[in-house]
């Protein structure tokens, strides 16, 4: 949930859940329309697949988040503020633009959605009951993976990433509503009974991805607009050095969730501002990805799912007008890393 800010949190409030204080190359998408990619440092323009949802009366808000394909090409995306009995996972069809409900359920206010290598289960974060959730890929058998405190306190998690043998990676955001850096990264091992924290002291983490070859972590701190690298050890199970890697300049825009391309390329989410920013792995700025001029009524893009094997990218942008889905040309093909979270 890039995660959750602070007014997203308090609408949960309303839900009843928890009182708390997230170069010019054209290609046409699967509705016909326009889409214009760019080269370095230039705009790339998304254009509107579908709306998806509508404001809830109920929270006074929407917010898609966690897109992620299933093995038969359908985009599944969760309504993070989606009251009780109304659909929290969405499975979308990108060409008919069309949605129908996957799961539901009375409490759960989920910020990421992941498909696990190991089990094929759907995994979803549950933000305000600090626990994670699996399904099965139909959206049945809800299971809670992994509930409770990790080193005395109680997560907050916002984005997944899995490691090729499915242990957990977790963005921990606790610290955003004080705004102290007590942010975590923890790693839960695939059955759900060893939690670990592998770095503290961060500022809100809200997006976490593995690189392209799994030897570390990017992972975003909202309430310093900087993305980190975390270099881990063996096993995954522990960070052998971490460093500030990108400072972003977002304005009034924070750093949300992040996707890593087969190029390693990253697609930093912005808060505050429906567009994304591509690095290199190096840092340098690549190109801005944003929707079209005069579009009103969106204020975030939370997250992108790249079509795995293609570049065709779906973004989830929310606001005041709605949850929607747009598309634009990726820079590089999909990977894991560039699905879901």
């Amino acid at each position: 949930m890039r995660r959750l800010p602070v007014r997203s949190l308090a609408a949960l409030t309303v839900l009843g859940t928890l009182t708390l204080t997230g170069c010019g190359t054209q290609t046409a998408d699967p509705g016909g329309r326009t889409v214009t990619s760019a080269g370095a440092g230039k705009t790339i323009t998304a254009q509107k697949v579908m709306q998806v949802t509508k404001v809830h009366e109920e929270s006074g808000m929407t917010l898609l988040e966690g897109p992620v394909f299933d093995e038969n090409g359908k985009l599944l995306v969760v309504d993070v503020t989606a009251p009780a009995g109304k659909p929290k996972v969405l499975r979308l069809d990108v060409r008919k633009k069309t949605s129908q409900s996957v799961h539901t359920d009375s409490r759960g206010a989920y910020t990421s959605a992941q498909f696990s290598p190991y089990d094929g289960r759907i995994y979803l974060s549950d933000f305000v009951h600090g626990e994670i959730v699996s399904l099965a890929p139909d959206g049945g058998d809800p299971r809670t993976f992994f509930t409770g405190e990790v080193d005395g306190a109680r997560m907050n998690p916002d984005d997944i990433a899995f490691d090729q043998e499915g242990n957990l990676y977790i963005s921990d955001s606790r610290g955003l509503t004080e705004g102290t850096e007590i942010g975590r990264v923890v790693r839960i091992d695939r059955e759900g009974r060893k939690a670990t924290v592998l770095a503290d002291k961060l500022a809100a983490t809200n997006g976490i991805s593995f690189d392209v070859d799994y030897r570390g972590l990017w992972i975003s701190e909202l309430t310093q607009n900087r993305v980190s690298y975390l270099l881990l050890g063996k096993n995954g199970e522990t960070v052998a050095s971490r460093h500030t890697a990108i400072r972003v300049d977002g304005g009034i825009a924070q750093t949300d969730s992040i996707a890593v391309d087969a190029a390693g390329n990253l697609y930093q989410a912005l808060h505050g501002r429906a567009a994304m920013i591509v690095y290199n792995k190096h840092g340098e700025r690549l190109a801005t990805v944003e929707v079209p001029r005069g579009t009103t009524g969106l204020e975030s893009a939370t997250n992108v799912a790249i079509t795995p094997g293609g570049t065709r990218a779906y973004m989830t942008v929310s606001g005041p007008a709605g949850g929607y889905l747009y598309a634009f040309d990726a820079l590089a093909r999909g990977i894991r890393q560039s699905n879901g979270g």
